[in-house]
């Protein structure tokens, strides 16, 4: 990010963000002070895009896959297709690693550190506990008609979809 006279540009900043933080950021920059508490989880960027080093109090990022047939209890599938990620360490399903020593996930350190392993499952059970009461929708049928795919339809019958070319930079 850039902001003349705000933000340094070429700077980088080494911590761990996610798309949630991207709201907080914008409205601290518009100057808003509070966000809806309790629908807002992210936090801004303005600390560290000001000043790399600053304080970033450490934290678990969740990702669940979340894909289930309809009807089916969520929490039957609570262990699978999940991740969860702090400033150092990455849980996958059951496999550990160390995100500073090896960026690209390629040794398992899982049976070395079971203390972490064990920590990070404890952050997701928490995070499941607080999510699962929000997942309302779960016995809500499905549409019939499946809307993209009748759009798509349509446009293949109506001439068809263009070969998609990479613009000219």
């Amino acid at each position: 990010m850039r902001w003349s006279g705000k933000f340094k540009a070429g700077g980088e900043v080494s911590r761990l963000a996610a798309h949630i933080d991207l709201l907080p950021t914008l409205a601290d920059i518009a100057g808003i002070d509070e966000l809806p508490k309790g629908q807002v989880e992210g936090r801004s960027l303005v600390p560290l895009l000001k000043n790399p080093k600053a304080k970033w109090k450490d934290r678990h990022l969740f990702t669940q896959v979340a894909r289930w047939r309809t009807g089916s209890e969520p929490t039957d599938h609570m262990w699978k297709g999940f991740a969860v990620r702090n400033a150092r360490y990455r849980l996958v399903g059951n496999s550990l690693y160390d995100m500073a020593k090896d960026p690209n996930q390629t040794t398992d350190i899982a049976a070395k550190d079971p203390k972490v392993v064990k920590s990070m499952r404890a952050a997701y059970d928490k995070f499941w506990k607080e999510a699962r009461p929000l997942m309302v929708n779960e016995k809500a049928p499905m549409s019939p008609t499946r809307p993209y795919h009748v759009l798509h339809a349509k446009q293949l019958k109506e001439g068809g979809i263009p070969n998609w070319q990479p613009p000219k930079l």
